[in-house]
């Protein structure tokens, strides 16, 4: 698979088989996506994967909060400007609205929509659970970096036929992570990446993507 076609076909997968991922294969993408770049070589990522008993253990608790009806944790970060202008809205919307469509959800069916976003939390049946944090000292061009890597990461799973999801969904259960990986009191969780083999009865909407004229200038002599 070469990267043109890596990328084209990358999507966030919310449907998994529970075929295991090898040991092997998990390590051989991480080592390559560790050559991702980064400000002065910070490297500023921090990465805990999970599977077994680990994930299962993490699933459980972690539904276990759902079903109670428990709030989340406090916010580290926001996910999304709490007033999100145009055109971002509008997209934001679009993508919402076309992956209930796929799955057969009406707008108002509340419960519906409640359980498909709670299949966050089950790693939407994913064998592998990578989770991926930062030092709270670092500034956004850091953030920035580790997007990178997580992007590098999600491409080399595609090399290796495998998908994923990232999930910021993670953040909101953050202390129930950590209940399970233990990660130094200085870390932050930025998100969690679902990975497996795709199950392909999933329905499932392709999101578009803006036209380049609206995202895009050159500036030509």
């Amino acid at each position: 698979m070469d990267v043109y076609e890596a990328v084209t076909s990358r999507r966030a997968v919310r449907g998994f088989t529970d075929e295991p991922v090898p040991r092997e294969v998990l390590e051989r993408v991480l080592s390559a996506a560790s050559r991702s770049p980064s400000g002065a070589n910070l490297q500023p990522w921090h990465t805990y994967v999970l599977s077994g008993a680990p994930l299962a253990e993490l699933k459980r608790r972690t539904a276990e909060r759902v079903a109670a009806g428990a709030p989340g944790d406090e916010r580290e970060y926001e996910m999304y400007p709490p007033e999100l202008k145009s055109p971002y809205r509008e997209r934001r919307d679009s993508a919402a609205e076309q992956r209930y469509a796929a799955l057969g959800i009406p707008r108002q069916d509340k419960q519906a929509r409640d359980r498909a976003v709670a299949a966050n939390w089950d790693c939407f049946g994913a064998p592998v659970a990578l989770f991926c944090y930062i030092d709270r000292e670092m500034g956004t061009a850091q953030w920035a970096d580790t997007g990178m890597y997580l992007q590098t990461i999600m491409l080399l799973l595609r090399a290796e036929g495998l998908h994923s999801c990232t999930q910021m969904a993670w953040s909101v259960y953050r202390r129930t992570v950590a209940e399970v990986v233990s990660p130094p009191a200085e870390l932050t969780l930025i998100c969690g990446m679902s990975i497996g083999f795709a199950d392909t009865t999933t329905r499932y909407a392709r999101s578009g993507r803006a036209p380049l004229a609206e995202t895009l200038t050159f500036l030509e002599g």
